[in-house]
C-alpha cells in the first residue's frame, strides 16, 4: 500500500497533470486520431505483403514504397493549400472518408504497375490530413500547451500504433492480409464520422486563431528550409521502421510476424507511458528546441550502429528503445518549432511544408533502404543511417547559428 502510494504521489500525478489545460477539442482530435491509427496495421506489414503475398521482388518493393512516399508530398502539399482555402475542418473529414474507400479497394489490386498507381492515389488523399490536423492543433490549443497538444496528438497515434501491429500480427496468422485492408478502411470511415459529429466548426471554439496581415511564405524563411532539410533527413533514417526493420527482423533476426508486432507495440507501449512526462519535463528545462531536436536525432542514429555487428535480439530490443526515446524527442519539439514558425505566415502552408519533409524522407526511405539491403546487407546499410544521422546533426547545428544571427539581429 505504501509502494502504491508513493508512486501514485510521486509519478502517477505527475503523469496526470501533463495532461492538465489542454482544450476539448485537442481531446476529441486525439481520440479521432487514436481510432484512425489503430487501424493502420497495413503499413508496418506492407513490406511484407509485397513480398509474401504478391511475390514483388525487393527492386519492384522498393518502387512501390517511393510511389507511396510521392503520393504523400502530393497529399501534404494539397492538405495544406486547401486548409488554408476552404478550411481544415472539410479537408480532414474528406481525407479519412475517402481514404478509407481507398483502403478497402487496395487489396483488390495485385499488378505491379496498379498497386504503385494504387498506393501514389491512396497516399494523395490519406496525407492531406496531416497538414490540416497541424492546423486546426494550432487553432485549438493555448499558446503554452501547443507541444504537449502536439505530445498528445503523438500519444494517441502511438497507443493506435502499439494495438495495430499486435492485432495486425494475429489477423494474418488466423486470416490472411486483406483482412488488414478491411480494418484500416472501415476505422478511417469511422473516423471520418465522428469528426462531423463533434468538430463540426458550429460546435468547436478556436483559442489562438490569429491572423497575420502581411503573411510570409514559408519558402523564403530559410532557417526553415534547413530545418526542413533536416527533417527530411531524420525522416529518412526514422522511416525505417515501417519497411526495412521488419523486414530485417524477419529475415535477418528470424522473428515471426507476431514477434515483429510485439516489438512494433513496445516501441508505441514506451511513447505511451513516457512521452507525455517526458515532453513536460524538457519543456521546462534550460534547453532549446533545436538542441533538444539535435539530442533526438542522435540517439535515433545511435540506435542504428547498435544493429552493426549483427545483434541478438537483447541489443534487437535496446537499439528499438533508443530508436523511441529519439523520436519521442524529435517529433513533438520539430512539430513545436514549425508551429512557432507558422505564426510568421500562411499555417497551412508552414505545416504543410513540414509535412512534406516526412513525405519526401517516404519517397527516400523506403526505396533507399531496400535497395541498399539488396546491395550491400543489413550491416551496411544500418552503418549509412548512422552517417545520414550525422548529417542531419550538422544541420541542426546550422540551423541554430542561423537561430542565434536572427535573434541578435532582431535586438
Amino acid at each position: 500500500m505504501k509502494l502504491f502510494n508513493f508512486l501514485y504521489h510521486n509519478i502517477g500525478r505527475g503523469y496526470i497533470s501533463s495532461f492538465s489545460g489542454l482544450s476539448k477539442e485537442v481531446w476529441w482530435l486525439a481520440l479521432i486520431t487514436l481510432v484512425n491509427r489503430a487501424g493502420t496495421m497495413v503499413i508496418p506489414f506492407l513490406s511484407l505483403y509485397l513480398t509474401t503475398d504478391l511475390k514483388f521482388s525487393l527492386d519492384q518493393v522498393a518502387w512501390i514504397m517511393s510511389a507511396f512516399g510521392l503520393g504523400s508530398i502530393v497529399g501534404s502539399w494539397l492538405g495544406g493549400q486547401l486548409a488554408d482555402k476552404i478550411g481544415f475542418y472539410r479537408v480532414m473529414v474528406a481525407s479519412l472518408f475517402l481514404s478509407g474507400i481507398l483502403f478497402i479497394l487496395m487489396q483488390f489490386i495485385t499488378s505491379f504497375a496498379g498497386i504503385c498507381l494504387g498506393i501514389f492515389t491512396l497516399m494523395s488523399v490519406a496525407d492531406m490530413f496531416s497538414p490540416a490536423m497541424y492546423v486546426a492543433l494550432n487553432t485549438y490549443s493555448k499558446p503554452e500547451n501547443k507541444t504537449r497538444s502536439v505530445t498528445l496528438m503523438r500519444l494517441a497515434i502511438n497507443l493506435g500504433f502499439s494495438a495495430g501491429p499486435a492485432i495486425g500480427g494475429l489477423i494474418i496468422t488466423k486470416l490472411n492480409y486483406h483482412g488488414l485492408f478491411w480494418v484500416d478502411g472501415l476505422t478511417c470511415v469511422m473516423a471520418s464520422f465522428v469528426l462531423l459529429s463533434v468538430l463540426h466548426p458550429k460546435k468547436s471554439r478556436p483559442l489562438d486563431d490569429e491572423v497575420v496581415e502581411q503573411p510570409i511564405s514559408a519558402y523564403s524563411d530559410k532557417p526553415f528550409l534547413v530545418f526542413f532539410l533536416a527533417m527530411v533527413i531524420f525522416g529518412t533514417v526514422f522511416l525505417q521502421l515501417l519497411s526495412t526493420l521488419p523486414f530485417y527482423y524477419k529475415n535477418g533476426v528470424g522473428l515471426s510476424e507476431f514477434e515483429i508486432g510485439m516489438l512494433m507495440t513496445m516501441n508505441g507501449f514506451l511513447i505511451f507511458v513516457v512521452e507525455m512526462p517526458l515532453i513536460k519535463w524538457l519543456e521546462s528545462s534550460r534547453y532549446t528546441k533545436p538542441v533538444l531536436l539535435l539530442l533526438g536525432i542522435i540517439m535515433t542514429s545511435i540506435s542504428f550502429a547498435l544493429l552493426l555487428p549483427d545483434p541478438g535480439i537483447a541489443l534487437v530490443i535496446t537499439s528499438l528503445i533508443i530508436f523511441t526515446f529519439g523520436e519521442m524527442i524529435v517529433f513533438p519539439f520539430s512539430n513545436s518549432f514549425s508551429l512557432d514558425r507558422a505564426k510568421k505566415g500562411r499555417k497551412g502552408e508552414y505545416m504543410a511544408l513540414y509535412s512534406v519533409s516526412f513525405s519526401v524522407s517516404h519517397l527516400i526511405a523506403h526505396n533507399l533502404g531496400f535497395h541498399l539491403i539488396d546491395s550491400y546487407g543489413f550491416s551496411n546499410s544500418w552503418l549509412i543511417m548512422f552517417c545520414l544521422g550525422t548529417v542531419g546533426v550538422v544541420l541542426l547545428l546550422f540551423l541554430r547559428h542561423m537561430l542565434k544571427k536572427e535573434s541578435l539581429h532582431k535586438a
